[in-house]
């Protein structure tokens, strides 16, 4: 069975795992933290990131290669449109979400869960203060005019775009904070519906288990 590398509560592991649950791929899943991995994961991983797929010989890291790769295999239900001008679009908003917004949010994740509950350190407040003061209502700005009242970021509906975006609001949620719906409801509203869809939802209970 494939094996997934990778620790609950990255990004871009869930996203992996989302896509899976949408595909109904079958995994295990190795829970590994990328902060001083070993030589035989960084064999795997150069970078000595997180996620990492193995299945059998066949090793590859990166959560966007991985997807794609997947979509190779296992086509149906497709979560990477057709279309060429909507390919496009899907992964220019993938990209979008693994930088800029990861970029924005992570830093709540990081001081609140990370240092507060597993490094058991004070959180810098003071960190936070200019990113949710003029950070994040650049990004959330951009993003209610992108979403407007489409369901879904491309085609009508749910892609890797999708998949992708959502994934970091997960963290964001765990740190205490949410969008606020009176300023930008659009995107409230469409990051409510991706984490209440079935494959989002059940990823997001299992990392919220006791182990």
């Amino acid at each position: 069975m494939p094996i997934l590398h990778g620790a609950d509560g990255s990004p871009f592991v869930r996203k992996v795992k989302v896509l899976c649950a949408e595909k109904s791929i079958a995994y295990e899943q190795n829970p590994l933290i990328p902060f001083g991995v070993a030589a035989e994961y960084l064999a795997k991983s150069p970078l000595g990131k997180i996620p990492c797929w193995e299945d059998g010989d066949y090793v590859l890291p990166d959560s966007s290669c991985i997807g794609q790769y997947l979509e190779r295999l296992h086509p149906e239900p497709a979560l990477y449109p057709a279309d060429a001008q909507e390919l496009g679009r899907a992964l220019w908003y993938e990209e979008y979400a693994d930088t800029r917004l990861v970029e924005t949010v992570g830093p709540f994740f990081f001081e609140r869960f990370v240092k507060k509950v597993l490094m058991k350190q004070e959180p810098d407040e003071e960190r936070l203060k200019p990113i949710l003061a003029e950070q994040i209502p650049a990004v959330f700005d951009y993003l209610e005019q992108e979403v407007g009242d489409r369901e879904y970021l491309v085609g009508n509906r749910f892609t890797v775009a999708d998949l992708a975006m959502g994934s970091p609001f997960v963290n964001f949620a765990v740190a205490g904070e949410s969008v606020d719906a009176g300023r930008w409801p659009q995107l409230a509203s469409y990051v409510e519906r991706v984490h209440s869809r079935p494959s989002y939802k059940g990823v997001i209970e299992e990392e919220r288990s006791p182990a």
